[in-house]
């Protein structure tokens, strides 16, 4: 046998899977995780995504640079979330639709062994069987979200009329509730866009529950350690196995704190700073981001603030915004900031002690590894299981109280929630909750724990294949 062919045979007995995520990129970031920690463990990736995101997935998300990533062309030229406000999302899950001639071709060529996808390509599952490849829903939202929403059950007593946010408020039947993790007015009024028809006349509901009917397995981002009752809930509701990759704790980053921050942090006692930042594609309103301003100005702790806005004048907005006199009041011990930071480098600076957060699962996890004690904000979708999941399951963060027709919040609220974690020290909830946090911490540090997850995944994917 000559050595061309050896290596033919050794590509074909290889594992591969084609990772295709949606097109935001917070979900584009659990997709370049697991795809770096499969490759790690033997598995052959390719990647695909638009065109204009790949330069981004490379550097600001580090996916392995022997990873083959190939271009998706878009004919309709809309590319990721960052392009569009929140109420034309529908237009990029039209936009996924008309990839399905490119992704079947692809298929064709490459024969992978699984494509891992999203919950927007409904359409895939059955694409990939007519073709001998088998498909794996890679959930990025947290297994209590799914279990709660996009489950079979979720329509059980709808008995043919239109469903209603007071409907969502009440879990589905068998839905297991340890704790309280039914949803508020305005927690269910959010959901309430996954029942509009887009794209192809379908529902967000109806896409994800087909994407889940359909599928050959799902993996979700979490293990049975923080979710086990929603994950066999799951494998009831849907009648097949869920694979588990664990929470993708990130690898520590190399690179180095710019000194702008790193200087500014220094000056502050270990674990008294607060940062406080919701992520790139969360827009508070103006009367809320005064709230929030003020309250953090009230906890007399350091903080760094940062506010995006959908426009591209961020300085104005921000001026708009911050009560008057503010940033003179708090000189000295407050830093607003509007765009990208370094936020992985800023959570693990020993002066940073709490994270006011969304909730993103992420992000979260980020926090967590880091020891900074979580606030949570959250403003949409599943950052509200997520936040119920820290907050009610793990014990280990505080939900900030809100009111419950528009969750609105005031500036009293986020004091309270930073008091309690961060300055009564010794008083019950708050010592509660840093233990938890702890053990916590100390489970998602375990490297063998963590490694074995994916080892694990990877000879469920092994064998399954």
């Amino acid at each position: 046998m000559s050595s061309t062919e050896a290596v033919n045979n050794n590509m074909d007995d290889q594992l591969h899977v084609i990772m295709f995520p949606f097109l935001a990129f917070g979900h584009i970031s659990p997709f370049v995780q697991l795809s770096n920690k499969l490759f790690s463990n033997g598995v052959r990736i390719t990647f695909l995504s638009a065109s204009s995101n790949i330069d981004k997935i490379k550097t600001t998300f580090n996916l392995n640079p022997s990873i083959n990533i190939i271009p998706l062309e878009f004919p309709n030229g809309i590319t990721n979330t960052a392009e569009l406000p929140p109420h034309l999302a529908g237009n990029l899950i039209h936009a996924l639709d008309l990839t399905q001639p490119q992704i079947k071709s692809l298929l064709l060529e490459l024969k992978p062994h699984y494509v891992f996808f999203d919950f927007a390509q409904n359409w895939l599952p059955k694409l990939a069987s007519e073709l001998g490849v088998k498909s794996v829903d890679f959930s990025v939202f947290s297994a209590i979200s799914s279990s709660y929403v996009t489950v079979p059950s979720r329509l059980d007593d709808i008995e043919g009329r239109s469903i209603s946010f007071e409907d969502l408020k009440k879990p589905p039947k068998g839905f297991p509730q340890k704790n309280n993790n039914s949803l508020k007015s305005y927690e269910a009024m959010d959901f309430m866009f996954l029942f509009r028809k887009f794209g192809e006349g379908l529902t967000g509901y109806e896409r994800a529950k087909q994407s889940l009917s359909e599928c050959s397995y799902f993996v979700f981002k979490s293990c049975k350690e923080i979710e086990g009752p929603y994950i066999e809930y799951l494998e009831k509701e849907f009648g097949k196995q869920v694979l588990l990759a664990g929470p993708l704790v990130p690898e520590a980053s190399n690179d180095v704190l710019e000194e702008k921050w790193s200087k500014w942090l220094d000056n502050f006692p270990a674990k008294s700073v607060i940062f406080c930042s919701f992520g790139s594609e969360t827009f508070l309103s103006d009367e809320q981001i005064n709230e929030l301003s003020s309250g953090l100005e009230l906890t007399g702790l350091p903080f760094i603030l940062v506010l995006n806005f959908p426009s591209k004048c961020a300085e104005t907005e921000l001026e708009r915004a911050l009560p008057e006199g503010f940033l003179e009041r708090v000189k000295g011990r407050g830093m607003v900031h509007s765009g990208w930071l370094q936020q992985q480098l800023i959570l693990k600076h020993n002066s940073v002690g709490c994270y006011v957060c969304h909730g993103g699962f992420s992000s979260v996890i980020e926090a967590m590894v880091n020891d900074c004690q979580l606030v949570l904000l959250p403003s949409k979708g599943d950052q509200f299981f997520n936040s119920k999941l820290v907050a009610n399951d793990m014990e280990a963060g505080i939900e900030v109280n809100r009111r419950e027709e528009d969750g609105y919040f005031y500036k009293e609220d986020i004091v309270k929630a930073v008091k309690i974690i961060m300055v009564d020290d010794e008083k019950e909830p708050g010592k509660s909750i840093r233990e938890n946090h702890t053990k916590w911490r100390n489970f998602m540090l375990n490297k063998e724990t963590q490694n074995k997850f994916i080892i694990d995944l990877v000879a469920q994917l092994k064998s399954l294949a």
